[in-house]
């Protein structure tokens, strides 16, 4: 708990989709919160919303791929709230096409807010949570392209299952310290969002990829209702996050593949 009482969240990415679903069901849970996002405009609309409904709001504007952006979030949450209890290392973009024909400055961008925006966040938060000596949680979002690879998706494939590989990472070095702070990894499947807003579309090769793509983030699981989800699991301090299990029987082969030493195979769509 922070020093005066109710919890406090911090939330990257909080201007909209999983990010502001979060963020909703964590101000009607009575948290407060700590709201960073690039969008100001769209940001500072949902924290008003917020504040209109009684919660405790503070916001700025985050860009997680600039190290100094999360350090100010950090010290907005310990001047405003005294310290930070939930720490949701959420914002990500979305880039599709051929590995070969994203250009180098798209896979840069990509590495830059998918995976350095937690790096950022793990490396300007850990430190205060540390030293407060007190329970707190680190939940980082990743995707179900962090457990399973698909065409046309490569930066985005990379970046996920980086931000796997770290959480696990800082689960076991927490562990190590006997630290009383608990990690998750969020690996959601589609979830409705503007998350291919941010996608770029390279050449003719992925536009049906972004046809089908587009149809299931807009028929994606409601981000309350995954929020909902998220909190139940911080509840009960599990690391792995899975809103929709559907993934399971993919991963099982993928995992027999590589037990085996056999060539990945690529699935049909209907499969």
């Amino acid at each position: 708990m922070s020093d005066t009482g109710a919890r406090v969240a911090v939330i990257t990415g909080a201007a909209s989709g999983i990010g502001r679903g979060l963020a909703e069901y964590a101000a009607s849970q009575g948290l407060r919160l700590v709201l960073g996002d690039i969008d100001a405009a769209c940001l500072a609309t949902v924290a008003e919303m917020l504040s209109e409904r009684g919660a405790e709001v503070a916001w700025q504007l985050t860009d997680v791929s600039q190290p100094q952006h999360l350090e100010t979030l950090r010290d907005l949450a310990v001047q405003r709230f005294g310290g930070v209890d939930l720490l949701f290392n959420n914002a990500g973009i979305m880039q599709t096409g051929l590995c070969w024909e994203v250009d180098a400055a798209k896979w840069q961008r990509m590495l830059d807010v998918n995976l350095n925006g937690v790096l950022n966040g793990i490396r300007s938060f850990m430190p205060l949570l540390l030293q407060q000596k007190r329970p707190a949680h680190v939940i980082n979002t990743a995707s179900l392209a962090g457990l399973i690879n698909s065409p046309l998706l490569g930066p985005y494939n990379v970046t996920k299952q980086a931000v796997v590989a770290i959480s696990e990472t800082l689960h076991y070095e927490l562990a190590m310290l006997d630290a009383p702070i608990i990690v998750s990894v969020l690996c959601p499947g589609p979830v409705a969002s503007s998350i291919m807003e941010s996608n770029s579309r390279i050449g003719d090769a992925d536009a049906q990829l972004d046809t089908l793509l587009g149809s299931r983030v807009r028929k994606g699981m409601r981000p309350l209702q995954l929020a909902q989800q998220v909190f139940a699991a911080i509840d009960e301090q599990r690391f792995w996050i899975f809103p929709h299990k559907f993934f399971k029987p993919a991963l099982q082969r993928r995992l027999q593949s590589i037990l085996d030493e056999t060539n990945p195979v690529l699935q049909k769509a209907q499969e």
